[in-house]
């Protein structure tokens, strides 16, 4: 996984307030929660509005307005924006930038049931897939 782009995405370790380069890093920083502001810096960075954010991570997009840059964001909400910047980062890397990344997530894709990826973003399970999907394009098998 290409960590340090999902880093970079995220607004990298001044942002984030230190480097994510391991599972464990992952772990606690989903326990002890990102601030606000890199949710914000994330969503400048793919281009997706705030209100799209806020459904891709389950809230209340008035609850993320409410919130102070320095303020955490829970658990659950860390680990979700963690898991989709990782998405962002790996498909950037497979299919060679970010522009093509933002394109082939919003195409829907036989793969996934005619889904668009980006809106399987909004479940850790839909992450997964299309990592799976990814690592398939990857090495060449037709998915």
């Amino acid at each position: 996984m290409s960590t340090a782009t999902a880093e970079k995405l995220l607004g990298g370790q001044r942002t984030l307030g230190h480097k994510i380069q391991t599972d464990r890093d992952r772990y606690e920083v989903s326990q002890n929660g990102l601030p606000k502001k890199v949710l914000v810096h994330f969503a400048a960075n793919v281009d997706l509005s705030m209100r799209f954010m806020a459904y891709l991570l389950n809230i209340n997009e008035r609850t993320i307005q409410r919130k102070k840059d320095f303020d955490l964001l829970d658990g659950t909400t860390s680990e979700q924006l963690l898991a989709i910047a990782e998405v962002y980062a790996r498909a950037a890397d497979v299919l060679g930038s970010l522009e093509s990344c933002q394109k082939w997530l919003n195409t829907e894709n036989r793969a996934l049931g005619n889904e668009k990826p980006i809106v399987m973003l909004k479940s850790r399970f839909g992450a997964q897939m299309i990592l799976d999907l990814l690592g398939r394009m990857e090495h060449g098998i037709v998915s």
